[in-house]
């Protein structure tokens, strides 16, 4: 009886909260309930760090070369359209980078800016691929907390983000994660092709340099938030939120910028080079 009480509650506050839910996101794929965002991102943590390693565990790696290049160039050219697209929705079409709230009319620029949202949101899905391609190619020590936490969170935050509040100054750290993401994974596209080109590969420590950056840039710009007077923006939590993030993964990042060059404990001899061996 407890229990059933209990979850009669649950529905009725999941009921009331979904209400303002942004209703121009009404019937698009994935947005009808966190569920399927949830049981994707537990299916994902339970194949690359418990049934995937097992199912290779007595197989030879993948050869996936072909495949990790065409992926890899195909996310750069994604994310150099979502940058012009968050650009043109708002960053370098009026946007303040101080208070910019969220505008939920149906104007062009407002629905270009939630499909914007949407897109990204979708991309993190996409990008999951990452750690599966490390799994198959048996590069499990690739697999860390760090790697698994980022690419499991971020969809699943976005599925709240876009929900209720796609648009404003929200999305400034969705803008930055895109332009990294082009530096990043133009250079797993180039690491892909083989040793070859590896000798163009010597800025590879700087990509750590250049996520710091990031996280520095978000943590910064949305901690103007608890600075500024009365800004009106709609969802307070979120700003909290995505300052949590930035500030814990700055962190995180920089214990591994720590052990990684400065204790240098990350692949000696290729580390040295700035070339990473296992891509």
């Amino acid at each position: 009886m407890a229990f059933s009480n209990l979850t009669s509650k649950a529905v009725l506050l999941y009921d009331e909260w979904i209400k303002d839910a942004d209703p121009r996101l009404e019937g698009w794929p994935l947005m009808s309930s966190p569920f399927p965002t949830t049981f994707i991102i537990g299916t994902y943590i339970y194949f690359v760090t418990s049934l995937g390693p097992r199912l290779m565990e007595n197989k030879k790696p993948f050869e996936l070369r072909q495949i990790m290049a065409f992926y890899n160039f195909s996310v750069v050219a994604l994310s150099i359209y979502m940058t012009y697209e968050f650009l043109m929705s708002g960053w370098a079409t009026g946007y303040s980078f101080r208070c910019d709230i969220v505008d939920y009319s149906r104007s062009p620029t407002a629905l270009r800016m939630v499909r914007t949202c949407w897109l990204y949101f979708f991309s993190k899905f996409i990008e999951l691929l990452d750690t599966i391609f490390f799994v198959l190619r048996k590069k499990n020590n690739q697999v860390t907390f760090l790697h698994v936490f980022h690419h499991s969170i971020m969809p699943w935050t976005w599925w709240f983000g876009v929900k209720f509040a796609a648009g404003g100054l929200g999305t400034f750290h969705a803008l930055l994660n895109c332009i990294v993401h082009v530096v990043m994974y133009t250079y797993y596209g180039i690491c892909s092709l083989g040793p070859a080109y590896h000798k163009y590969l010597w800025w590879k420590k700087y990509m750590t340099t250049i996520q710091l950056v990031q996280f520095i840039m978000i943590t910064c710009h949305i901690g103007q938030i608890y600075i500024m007077d009365d800004c009106p923006y709609q969802y307070p939590i979120f700003m909290f939120i995505i300052w949590l993030y930035g500030s814990m993964f700055l962190v995180l990042f920089l214990h591994f910028w720590y052990h990684a060059y400065t204790k240098g404990q990350r692949l000696p001899k290729m580390a040295r080079n700035g070339i990473n061996k296992d891509q």
